[in-house]
This record gives structure tokens, sequence and C-alpha cells, in this order.
């Protein structure tokens, strides 16, 4: 008998994203001159949903959902891997230029998790029509927002990456 309203969401990101998830992976290890692991050949697909807009679909489905109903929050912003990697690195490129070279350049592709998704995404069609929410943030405008978030916060992660295994992603080198 509660009113309960479920919601499920694409591949959240932003700001206080862990750093052992790819997005921050992908900064932090840019930014120590490391290399960039990316799965395989970097064609798995993920559906990105930034923070924000997530914390307000989650708002809305809260004041006006119907309960009872789940509603899937997508970010409507599907990017292969390798592509939101290269994107990150032109950002970092653009705000942090390294002395020589592309940050591209430590890009590494390593075996990929057996198993692994080769795509994540969420149709949100019902978010969409009957509360009337769609995501404000494109991929690109959030990935600029995550990467400035990171440049101007180290003291947050760098008290993270000193505990064992964070930052770290799995496999090998291909």
């Amino acid at each position: 008998g509660l009113p309960v309203v479920l919601t499920n969401c694409s591949n959240n990101y932003g700001p206080y994203h862990f750093p052992e998830k790819l997005i921050p992976v992908v900064i932090l290890n840019a930014l120590a001159g490391r290399e960039i692991p990316v799965y395989g050949a970097g064609e798995n697909v993920r559906d990105w949903l930034y923070v924000e807009d997530h914390a307000d679909a989650l708002l809305l489905a809260l004041e006006k959902g119907a309960p009872g109903r789940s509603y899937n929050i997508g970010g409507e912003n599907e990017r292969r891997n390798i592509d939101l990697v290269r994107t990150i690195c032109a950002i970092l490129d653009a705000r942090r230029p390294k002395p020589a070279g592309s940050y591209a350049d430590q890009i590494a592709f390593v075996t990929d998790r057996p198993g692994h998704d080769a795509r994540y995404a969420i149709d949100p069609t019902r978010i969409r029509e009957e509360l009337g929410w769609r995501p404000s943030v494109t991929v690109e405008e959030g990935l600029e927002k995550t990467v400035q978030w990171y440049l101007d916060n180290e003291p947050w992660w760098r008290a993270l990456q000193d505990r064992q295994g964070v930052g770290e992603r799995l496999g090998v080198k291909a």
C-alpha cells in the first residue's frame, strides 16, 4: 500500500564521480601521465546521463509520477567508449595542455572483461511523454563540466586515489 514510484537510469557521471569509473579514470590517468585503459577496441556503447539531470528527473518523478509506475531516466547521449575517451582527452588538451602531444597518445587498449555488455541503453519514452522530462545537458557539455570539476577539486580526488585499488580498471594490454 505504499505510494512507490520506481526509476531506472543509464550511466551517471559528473562531479564527485568515484575515481574507479571510466570517466574519472580517463581524466585522472591522463593528468598523471599514465596509460588510459580502454576495453577491447572501445566499441562498447553507453548512454550517459549527467548527474544533475538525473536529480531533476528524480524530483519530477517524486512530485508528479504515478504511484506504482516505473520511469526510465536516460541521457539520450549514447557514445562508444573510445569516442567518449577521445572527447575527454580533447577537453584536457584545451584546458590543461601537455608540454608535448595529446592526452589521446596515452590511450591503451586492454582485454575486455568476460561477458561485458556491448551496449547499455535505456528507453526514456515514458518519463518524456508522461512527465515531460528530457535531459538538458548534452554529453559534450557534461564532460566539459566534469573535467573542469576534476581540475578544480584535486584535494577531493587525490585523497581517494591514495586508497588501494582506486583508479584502476580491470584488464591487461591487448
